[in-house]
């Protein structure tokens, strides 16, 4: 890491010390999500590099991680402190993050949205509103190397260097190495040239 870097990284880390205390602050009466929530809103409005910077230390501080050298595009939301996010991963322009972890080297294109997994509100109860039911988040892991592409939907994990189309939306898991395609996304091949995926 250069020095010019590290000098840039501490006066984000600067720059964003008012908002940290202003999470700490409303957290324990709104919900450390919701307060978070709040934060990545304002944060995503801010363009350029200044807004990539000062992403990556708002996220390094209150969520489960967030590589010094992750790209974080102008409008991302994020729902939860739960996310985490590796290092080298590139979040394109305008996602919605629900809890993910996204490893190494991962590329999510624009427009791209990973909620906590198909079942982030309960539907049994009719005489109850959805918002109102609890529902079963999970972690969607976003595996080393993979590649998402514009607009997918993606409520399941994605395996190593696998690639998802655009526009696809993904109700199971993809498996290392695979191409998928489509609503519900398909496999339809591998990467790998030896077999399938």
């Amino acid at each position: 890491m250069s020095a010019g870097k590290a000098l840039v990284r501490g006066l984000a880390g600067l720059a964003v010390l008012p908002l940290r205390v202003s999470f700490a602050l409303r957290a324990p009466l709104v919900g450390r999500d919701r307060a978070f929530q709040a934060s990545c809103e304002w944060l995503s409005l801010v363009p350029g590099f200044t807004g990539q910077y000062l992403r990556r230390a708002f996220l390094s501080a209150t969520s489960r991680g967030c590589g010094p050298d992750t790209v974080i595009g102008m409008g991302c939301q994020f729902a939860t402190t739960d996310v985490h996010l590796e290092g080298n991963a590139y979040l394109g322009p305008n996602g919605n993050f629900g809890w993910v972890h996204v490893e190494r080297d991962v590329m999510i294109a624009a427009g791209v949205q990973i909620p906590s997994g198909p079942h982030t509100h309960g539907i049994d109860r009719l005489d109850v509103p959805m918002r109102d039911q609890p529902g079963v988040p999970v972690c969607v892991h976003v595996r080393e190397g993979a590649w998402i592409g514009n607009g997918a939907i993606v409520l399941a994990d994605v395996g190593r260097h696998a690639i998802v189309a655009a526009g696809a939306v993904v109700t199971k898991p993809v498996p290392d190495y695979a191409i998928v395609a489509g609503v519900p996304a398909q496999v339809l091949r591998s990467r790998r040239p030896e077999g399938p995926a």
